[in-house]
């Protein structure tokens, strides 16, 4: 490679976030925050983020259920991966079927690349996998702004092992430059015969067919004697993969906050917010501050409506609420709405939320793509 192309291929990867500094356009690749815990059981109903924070796992048909956990065995350098176990077989396996570990990336993230230009430039991808038993898997980058796509195999084998692919620039189609989903990079881990009876797609982009996705690749749900584990994933413009950039715990944390954001109590009776009443059955916060910025209005659930009390200025408890929701949805800050299903509250004036008694009460903000 000329020092004018290695020049060009480091621009691109300083710039690939849309002008950050991280060449890497993954987050959370090593597996190091897991706001929503660290281990889930019983997986496979429906898609889900269950564990590692920006990772989906995806079950499209199958019967199999799995663990997703986030586990400390990991190669020399990190501290964690991400370990799916198949726990029941699927005895009977669909066309449809499909099981992915994925992660949606914004568009504007993604400008770096100049893809649809004549500018356009490769992606290389590098992980770390280990399994127990080899395997072969597929590692599919999907464009939806442009219904495009690209995959490649990979190996596993019972030890770690770095996997380093490079998906080739592709001048048809550009990424959206907003804060919507534009792609998914999705390790494919068993699909049914609907997505690998073509042939598969692995040397340029083209229009996504179901046929030519996934052929070649192993079933991870054929046994219960099966495991799969990932992590340093990193996705950066160039020719060739570097090595995985390291970033804080709190770095990637602040990244994950734009998705999803746990609030919990960590104490008794701590206080969430003080606020004032609007009726005899409502309560409503004063403002309520995020963490850090969140991609769009989120949505709100909580941990059980149970876990709070409301409290009237002398700190008497008035009672837990039924339904908890958002006011005013913002990206920096909201109002939150306790209602009560009757009476207690004396309208128009000062309160506070606490948790009651638990110190596991949590707002739980998602703005996930």
């Amino acid at each position: 490679m000329s020092k004018a192309a290695e020049l060009a291929n480091l621009i691109g990867s300083i710039n690939a976030g849309g002008g950050g500094v991280n060449r890497n356009v993954i987050i959370n690749g090593a597996m190091n925050v897991a706001q929503r815990g660290t281990s889930e059981t019983g997986v496979g109903g429906s898609n889900g983020y269950f564990t590692v924070d920006r990772w989906q796992f995806a079950n499209v048909d199958t019967d199999g259920r799995y663990t997703v956990t986030q586990d400390s065995s990991a190669p020399a350098g990190f501290a964690n991966s991400t370990k799916l176990d198949c726990t029941t077989a699927d005895a009977s396996v669909a066309s449809t079927e499909l099981i992915k570990f994925r992660q949606k990336i914004e568009g504007q993230n993604l400008q770096g690349f100049a893809k649809g230009t004549s500018d356009a430039k490769p992606f290389a991808v590098s992980f770390y996998v280990k399994g127990n038993a080899a395997a072969t898997y597929a590692c599919e980058l999907l464009d939806q702004d442009n219904d495009r796509q690209i995959t490649k195999l990979f190996s596993v084998t019972t030890d770690w092992a770095r996997v380093e692919l490079t998906f080739p620039a592709d001048t048809t189609g550009t990424f959206d430059d907003d804060n919507a989903q534009s792609m998914q990079i999705q390790f494919v881990l068993h699909s049914g015969s609907a997505y690998t009876s073509g042939t598969l797609n692995s040397d340029a982009w083209a229009a996504t067919s179901a046929t030519e996705r996934y052929g070649g690749i192993s079933s991870f749900v054929d046994s219960t004697d099966r495991t799969f584990f990932i992590t340093g994933i990193q996705m950066e413009v160039g020719q060739n993969a570097t090595t995985f950039e390291h970033e804080p715990f709190e770095q990637t944390l602040e990244k994950c906050y734009r998705y999803f954001q746990k609030h919990v109590s960590g104490d008794q009776f701590t206080g969430f917010f003080d606020g004032s009443t609007r009726s005899t059955s409502r309560a409503v916060s004063n403002g309520y501050k995020y963490f850090k910025t969140m991609r769009t209005a989120p949505s709100l659930t909580v941990s059980d409506v149970g876990d709070f009390s409301i409290r009237d200025a002398p700190n008497n408890d008035k009672g837990s609420p039924t339904s908890v929701s958002i006011g005013r949805p913002g990206l920096n800050f909201t109002t939150l709405i306790f209602d009560k299903s009757s009476a207690g509250l004396t309208s128009g004036q000062p309160h506070s939320v606490v948790a009651d008694n638990t110190s596991t009460a949590a707002l739980i903000f998602n703005s996930e793509l």
